[in-house]
């Protein structure tokens, strides 16, 4: 096994793996490394032991510990970030490009400053690349990201009351679907209760989804006619958690009644 470490070079940023090499490292570690795009102050988010087999290609190594001024650098050019951001907002407007800006970091040296923007189509934004070149007097990058990126990076709290899964842990979104929510008996009628600040579906939807298939899978399905405590009838809905299920019971006046899971068969006739 082989160790590795997970590093982010900014808050809500993307996650990026290298090798620790001769550094042993943990969690809020702050470490120089090498991208390609020159050299950068990453955090330690967690460090893991691999299978060398399932890496595609040989992780860069950390090339040592931050030094303090390395720190003090970083906490200069951070200072500045705010204000660069104002700046290019400005110039955007000046431009008048359809954009909205969302970012704005300097590597820990301040030899390159990125801008987050995100944007419903193509870009050009040449010029305002040179605008912006001109007035920070430093290397300039612009990268569109979208709605999932935007929330990460901006950073908020979910309905749970909780921070955002993807801007405290998640690596990558997981996938979620629709058939995810009806699954687990959640309302798809309003697309709003079910969606994150991103305004896509909300990354918890994943994290039971497997549960509830489980469970389902033990349980009759809607639709099929049973024997009840009160009568014949038809399944409506099951309820997962409650372990209960709406029955439709036959009769003069057709009632909707719910009982247990384990008071409700599968109709004789039914069998037959």
């Amino acid at each position: 096994m082989q160790p590795i470490v997970g590093l982010v070079f900014y808050p809500g940023g993307q996650i990026y793996y290298f090798s620790p090499g001769s550094f042993p490292c943990k969690r809020g570690d702050r470490v120089i490394v090498s991208t390609t795009k020159g050299f950068e102050l990453g955090v330690v988010q967690f460090t893991h032991d691999v299978d060398p087999s399932t890496m595609a290609t040989p992780l860069k190594k950390i090339k040592g510990l931050a030094t303090a001024e390395d720190l003090k650098d970083r906490e200069l050019f951070s200072s500045k970030e705010k204000e660069a951001f104002q700046k290019a907002r400005a110039k955007i407007r000046e431009h008048k490009l359809p954009m909205k800006l969302v970012g704005a970091h300097y590597n820990y040296n301040g030899k390159r400053l990125t801008f987050f923007f995100t944007a419903e189509g193509r870009v050009d934004f040449r010029e305002l690349v040179k605008d912006l070149a001109s007035t920070f007097c430093t290397r300039i990058d612009l990268k569109q990201i979208g709605p999932k990126d935007e929330a990460r990076l901006i950073g908020g709290m979910g309905v749970c009351g909780q921070n955002l899964c993807c801007r405290d842990f998640l690596v990558r979104p997981p996938t979620t679907s629709v058939k995810m929510a009806q699954n687990q008996d959640l309302g798809t009628k309003n697309p709003d209760k079910i969606s994150g600040q991103c305004g896509r579906l909300m990354c918890c939807l994943n994290y039971e989804d497997e549960v509830y298939k489980s469970l389902r899978a033990e349980l009759l399905q809607p639709g099929t006619v049973v024997t009840t405590p009160e009568g014949r009838g038809r399944i409506l809905e099951v309820r997962v958690l409650k372990n209960t299920m709406l029955v439709e019971v036959e009769g003069q006046v057709f009632r909707r009644m719910e009982f247990p899971v384990d008071k409700v068969v599968v109709s004789k006739q039914e069998k037959a």
